[in-house]
């Protein structure tokens, strides 16, 4: 028994330190930002935005879609109005949009609704565009955003995430430990992997999809986290999905410590669901093709595991601190090296802020987003417990900002002039 327990003890401890050295190693190119030329607008977009009861926010997010860098005709905005039991529909007409209706009390959820706007109208539409964007109603966008997606997609990029920030990190310390965590993110975890050829992760909302390309592979994520899925499903059809850092989508943050995990919970439920789905296939990919993309997605399949495997460390950790004379402190890899592992886990990300140009303010809000942090370990356990239920939950948003007021706040205008900056391809 004494063996068993010995073996498990070790094995977590290279099983986390593995992941530790891994996302550290591969968060250095993140520090490297390559700027790419503009190229002439030419590509047609179709902008859906989700929406379920979202009065407060939808007339902002139109208004703003409406004013993007880009030529008007080129891109059309449309509003799901899934299930709504408010005035989200006619708030959306008024701003100008098209809306889509929906009402099916059995199939719930953002998946199911995007999967009956696409097969059921836009797939059917005499109009065929180049490539189609996904927001939430939450969401306020960077003008540049189109011209960016029209650069990535004439470089033959499929499918593309956008830069996820944050609308109302000002609101409490929740909101801006959340910002801290989604701008850490960004570069770390995001920009590396572009730099790198690997996998980016779509994050739900401010991604673009070629228009084909969505069309041939459906879209049958219906997860609690169908931005996930959809992003597993591209990796094993050999679709890289690719980062623009430059085109930002700001997404408004719960404001209580309850929200946040509430809809954390969500996340890691679908993350588990997606995990015990298609973990086995990208590790088959990997190996029967050699395909380092697919290696690297089933790794980030496994990080709700290293999450419990990081406070299984820290609590052998400080037991062997506290009672250095129990027998298992013995196993327990040196200090020296666990240390150097928390440390990486620390200063790194401070580094990586202080590139992204992150204001003093926010980065000295490290402090209480470490007790964020911290509230992963129960969010990730109740996620894996409650992993196969389907229940969606709707996160309510009250924030009606303006892109302007965004961009005064951060003391830059987050657009540029078509005619000044385009480049003739």
């Amino acid at each position: 028994m004494q063996f068993v327990v010995i073996s498990i003890f070790f094995l977590l401890q290279i099983y986390y330190l593995g992941f530790i050295y891994y996302y550290s190693l591969i968060s250095l190119w993140g520090f490297r930002l390559n700027k790419r030329k503009d190229f002439k607008p030419i590509k047609s977009f179709a902008l859906v935005v989700a929406a379920h009861n979202e009065s407060s926010v939808v007339g902002s997010i139109v208004d703003n879609l409406k004013k993007l860098n880009y030529p008007r005709e080129l891109y059309d905005i449309y509003v799901i109005a899934d299930n709504c039991t408010d005035n989200t529909a006619s708030i959306a007409r008024q701003a100008e949009a098209i809306v889509y209706e929906r009402f099916n009390d059995e199939l719930r959820g953002k998946g199911y609704a995007l999967k009956e706007f696409f097969e059921e109208y836009l797939f059917n539409l005499k109009k065929k565009y180049d490539a189609i964007c996904i927001f939430d109603a939450d969401n306020l966008v960077s003008k540049n955003f189109l011209l960016k997606m029209n650069n990535r997609l004439l470089e033959r990029n499929k499918v593309i995430q956008g830069y996820l920030d944050t609308k109302n990190p000002d609101d409490s310390w929740i909101t801006v430990s959340s910002a801290l965590a989604y701008w850490i993110t960004s570069r770390a975890f995001q920009l590396a992997r572009e730099n790198l050829g690997l996998c980016a992760a779509l994050g739900g909302t401010g991604f673009c999809v070629d228009y084909n390309t969505l069309k041939e592979l459906g879209w049958n994520a219906l997860s609690l986290t169908e931005d996930l899925e959809f992003s597993m499903k591209c990796v094993l059809k050999g679709i890289t999905v690719h980062w623009e850092h430059e085109a930002k989508i700001y997404d408004e943050k719960p404001l209580t410590l309850k929200a946040s995990i509430r809809q954390r919970i969500r996340w890691m439920q679908g993350h588990w669901d997606c995990a015990y789905r298609y973990t086995t296939a990208l590790f088959r990919k990997a190996i029967k093709d050699r395909d380092i993309v697919a290696l690297d997605a089933a790794f980030y399949l496994l990080q709700p595991s290293k999450v419990i495997a990081n406070l299984f460390v820290l609590v052998m950790l400080f037991l062997k601190i506290l009672f250095p004379e129990i027998w298992f402190s013995k196993i327990i890899l040196p200090l020296w090296l666990l240390g150097i592992s928390l440390g990486i886990n620390y200063i790194i990300p401070i580094l990586i802020l202080i590139k992204e140009g992150v204001a003093l303010k926010y980065i000295l809000g490290l402090i209480p987003c470490y007790f964020y942090g911290l509230t992963w370990f129960p969010v990730t356990v109740m996620g894996w417990i409650k992993r196969k239920e389907k229940q969606w939950v709707h996160t309510i948003h009250t924030r009606s900002l303006t892109i302007e007021e965004i961009q005064n706040r951060e003391g830059r205008d987050g657009g540029v002039d078509i005619e000044q900056s385009c480049q003739s391809i």
